[in-house]
């Protein structure tokens, strides 16, 4: 999950690290989407969203089964998604950095000794239109 697969212009970077709330999308098994109010990270040089979240969270189960999952953020008119195959992380290294990319972004999160990181591989990019 290293080499970046998608270009985001100036305007959807600057957006996707201002402070705002998104939506998490995963499957449930029975192919219903579960979709929950998350706060995420974007790496441009990697391509990778991440989101943090407990271990043992309907959000992480899916996405350990699903293997696929969507991030969107909404702010009046301007609005992105992000999607691609969703690996669930938890080598402390990965929980650590993303971690570390949610605090410069939002605030320190609370303590959680069974965090996990879904980690979305972004292959899919749609915006409205003053973001592309």
């Amino acid at each position: 999950m290293s080499t970046p697969s998608v270009h985001l212009s100036p305007a959807a970077l600057e957006f996707v690290n201002d402070r705002h709330l998104a939506t998490l999308t995963t499957l449930r098994a029975d192919g219903t989407p579960h979709v929950v109010a998350v706060g995420f990270t974007f790496d441009p040089e990697t391509g990778i969203a991440r989101v943090i979240t407990d271990g043992a969270s309907v959000k992480a189960r899916n996405a350990r089964k699903s293997g696929y999952a969507a991030v969107s953020q909404v702010d009046g008119a301007r609005w992105i998604t992000l999607e691609g195959p969703a690996t669930v992380l938890t080598e402390p290294n990965d929980v650590g950095e993303a971690v570390a990319r949610y605090t410069q972004r939002y605030r320190v999160p609370r303590e959680n000794p069974t965090r996990v990181v879904v980690a979305i591989q972004v292959r899919k990019v749609l915006a409205s239109p003053s973001l592309r």
